[in-house]
């Protein structure tokens, strides 16, 4: 299973340690919320992808997600920034043009 460390100054975790009783506990909920929220969305996709192509949809949530990158579907975020900032260059060539 993946993991995610971060490091905070001691300012930065005395803050935390007033707004929760758990920093640890708040972090990970706020990430695993943050996930759930983010396969939702990419289970919703996939489905009417699946449904407007007349596809099989997976049968659990994990499949859907896997497959839903797999097809092209969805792409992550780092992808999506790198074709965004291409079609922003290329658009800027063609004016310089």
């Amino acid at each position: 299973m993946p993991n995610i460390t971060i490091a905070l100054t001691n300012t930065q975790m005395k803050g935390l340690e007033y707004a929760a009783l758990s920093p640890q506990e708040w972090a990970e909920n706020a990430v695993t919320e943050r996930a759930r929220i983010a396969n939702d969305e990419i289970v919703n996709a996939y489905v009417q992808h699946c449904l407007d192509n007349g596809v099989q949809v997976p049968a659990t949530r994990d499949e859907i997600v896997a497959a839903a990158f797999a097809d092209g579907v969805v792409k992550t975020a780092a992808v999506r920034q790198e074709e965004a900032e291409a079609a922003a260059a290329a658009m800027a060539a063609e004016q310089a043009a």
